[in-house]
């Protein structure tokens, strides 16, 4: 499903379903204290019935399923939903997925304990969505925002990768990013209340074939770039990796989460 939103890149066009397989083999990378962060303050632990949604593959929904909540995923993209089916049944798991955007997802009213976005936040329509969301929350049912994000500034690798990217899609608005808590619109407070929130530092362990994959998996590439694009990109990025990179090394990212409260 093609997207086009003046927010994000300009209103370049993206495609979430053309870059699902490698979405789904190269951006389970978030490290374990990203979800110790999440258990730590109870929240998607067993007895709470937990929605995530732009679940994409079903990244949070797969890897917390061990902590015993019961979990729906939802996402505007078929592909990515079909991709986190196939990845939850292969594991056994049973997580309910379903392809439909936020904003016009149907659940009945006070459904969910916990309602979690996570690399999504800033993808929807939030006049419409944030009522919906509490709406569908329980009394004192929290909204858990996440996001994480490489430091270019801060990591030669990242910033070389992200300098490559922007020649080839020069509006794609995903570069330049510093540490900062996750930004919350007005509107979301006339239904919410801020809980808690937390920005902390993350190194997260790459090869150079896994972290050209996490690349080809951004937006700013496998989802907006042309074929021909993506050809000259793909074999850019490598040699540039061949140059800078050694075969195993770390990348500098930061991790950010937010807690709302329904009112």
């Amino acid at each position: 499903m093609e997207i086009k939103d003046i927010r994000i890149d300009s209103g370049k066009a993206f495609d979430w379903g053309r870059t699902s397989a490698e979405y789904a083999r190269y951006r389970d990378i978030y490290p374990e204290e990203f979800y110790k962060k999440i258990v730590d303050r109870g929240l998607c632990v067993k007895g709470q019935s937990v929605l995530d949604i732009g679940t994409g593959t079903g990244v949070l929904p797969r890897n917390m399923y061990r902590y015993g909540a019961s979990w729906t995923g939802t996402d505007i993209s078929p592909e990515q939903i079909e991709q986190a089916r196939l990845l939850a049944s292969k594991a056994g798991m049973d997580i309910s997925f379903r392809a439909v955007s936020t904003e016009e997802m149907e659940f009945p009213k006070e459904s969910f304990d916990v309602i979690t976005a996570c690399q999504c936040f800033w993808y929807f329509d939030h006049e419409k969505v944030m009522p919906r969301l509490a709406d569908l929350l329980k009394p004192e049912g929290k909204l858990l925002i996440l996001y994480m994000a490489w430091l270019p500034y801060e990591d030669r690798i990242a910033g070389a990768s992200e300098e490559l990217v922007l020649k080839y899609n020069p509006n794609w608005s995903g570069a330049g990013e510093t540490k900062h808590p996750i930004w919350i619109p007005d509107v979301a407070y006339d239904s919410f209340e801020l809980e808690d929130h937390e920005e902390y530092d993350l190194r997260v362990p790459f090869t150079k074939d896994s972290w050209h994959g996490r690349m080809f998996a951004c937006r700013g590439v496998g989802a907006s770039l042309s074929p021909e694009e993506l050809e000259k990109w793909d074999r850019e990025h490598r040699e540039l990796l061949n140059a800078i990179a050694p075969e195993k090394f770390d990348i500098i990212h930061y991790g950010a989460l937010a807690v709302l409260r329904k009112k």
